[in-house]
């Protein structure tokens, strides 16, 4: 086992039972011209992400970490969206900016365009495991935990977008799951104002699970690698 240090406590990890979640890198959420910005959120802060993500990646693989990715989105005819009587319809903000500007239809989180791809930097490799999904949560109507149980994979660390919407109800879903969620708080990015960040992490901190930040990771990383 290794200790691992994170607010509010030291958390004993064993890196063999261990995944990198990297949630929702996509052009959607941290791209100029992807839906968030379209929609008018400040990304600023994605360039920044990303590369606090390609360090944590790499790092990572060297250690034998399994990385897992998630990608939301829909199929072209929107059947796995929800219609009128899902409230995904009606909160989700692709759907949602789809419909008020029809010049945009069928180009936000629909698979195979530009918007859905994970961005460049952070193409997952032969190996990675890469769990699309259709809902906020990473366990919702997919094969993520079963995929984990057949890993033996019991410790998950959380980055990507947005902190308080994807990134959150995944880690909320793998605490009910009897995962360890430990959130890289550096790594991620939130939508909306800065409170929204800060409930978030105060949640892990304090109920759901714990924070730490990718120099930690890193090093608990490359400790292992270096044994």
């Amino acid at each position: 086992m290794t200790s691992l240090a994170a607010r509010p406590d030291p958390v004993e990890i064993g890196l063999d039972q261990s995944a990198l979640v990297v949630v929702d890198m996509q052009n959607a959420f941290a791209s100029k011209g992807g839906m968030l910005d379209l929609a008018g959120h400040d990304i600023s802060a994605a360039a920044a992400v990303i590369e606090v993500n390609k360090k944590l990646i790499d790092a990572a693989r060297e250690a034998g970490v399994k990385i897992v990715y998630l990608q939301v989105g829909y199929k072209p005819d929107l059947s796995d969206a929800g219609g009128p009587l899902s409230p995904n319809y009606h909160k989700e903000l692709g759907l949602r900016t789809m419909r008020a500007r029809p010049e945009l239809d069928g180009k936000l989180l629909v698979h195979g365009t530009w918007d859905w791809e994970i961005v460049d930097a952070l193409k997952p490799q032969p190996g990675d495991l890469v769990i699309r999904k259709s809902r906020y949560s990473g366990f919702a109507g997919t094969t993520l935990d079963n995929d984990l149980r057949a890993l033996n994979i019991r410790y998950l660390f959380f980055t990507g977008i947005a902190t308080n919407v994807c990134v959150e109800s995944t880690a909320r879903d793998a605490y009910f799951q009897e995962y360890w969620p430990i959130m890289v708080e550096d790594a991620m990015n939130h939508a909306g104002p800065d409170f929204v960040r800060e409930a978030t992490l105060w949640n892990f901190e304090n109920v759901f699970g714990w924070v730490t930040d990718s120099d930690n990771l890193i090093g608990a990383f490359k400790n292992r690698t270096n044994r």
